[in-house]
């Protein structure tokens, strides 16, 4: 099977909220939307918001756990865009969870919840490289 991911699909409370923190507070411009859904065309897979409720009827479930045990991240070139990024954001309807810090692997990461309390992790890592398009390679 090839490895690839096409969509990442976030479930929200309320479209506007998570409109204003995508489209706003990243810069990113949606593609599509409807009154359910948004997508964001993004450098090689599609990232959706889509009301909570309707993505849960979609998978045939009760209930949605929030926030998950997982992560999202958009990395960038330099460490004072880590900075500018996450206060970017929460200008935007974000909420920082973790500031702007060294892991001991190197390089600055924070993280930032949106509306719907996805976790973002905001980093720069001099490590890993991103070319004009914006995809990143895994370095060590």
């Amino acid at each position: 099977m090839q490895q690839q991911l096409s969509v990442v699909t976030l479930g929200a409370r309320e479209l506007a909220r998570s409109r204003r923190f995508y489209a706003e507070g990243f810069g990113w411009s949606p593609v599509f939307e409807n009154e359910e859904i948004i997508f964001y065309q993004m450098n090689g897979f599609v990232l959706g918001t889509w009301l909570r409720d309707a993505l849960a009827a979609d998978m045939h479930r009760n209930d949605i756990a929030v926030p998950g045990a997982y992560s999202l991240a958009h990395n960038v070139t330099s460490r004072e865009e880590v900075h500018a990024a996450i206060d970017r954001l929460s200008r935007f309807g974000g909420r920082i969870v973790r500031p702007a810090d060294e892991p001991p692997h190197g390089g600055l990461r924070g993280y930032v919840a949106d509306p719907d309390e996805h976790m973002w992790e905001i980093a720069w890592n001099p490590a890993w490289s991103i070319d004009a398009r914006g995809h990143v390679t895994f370095g060590l």
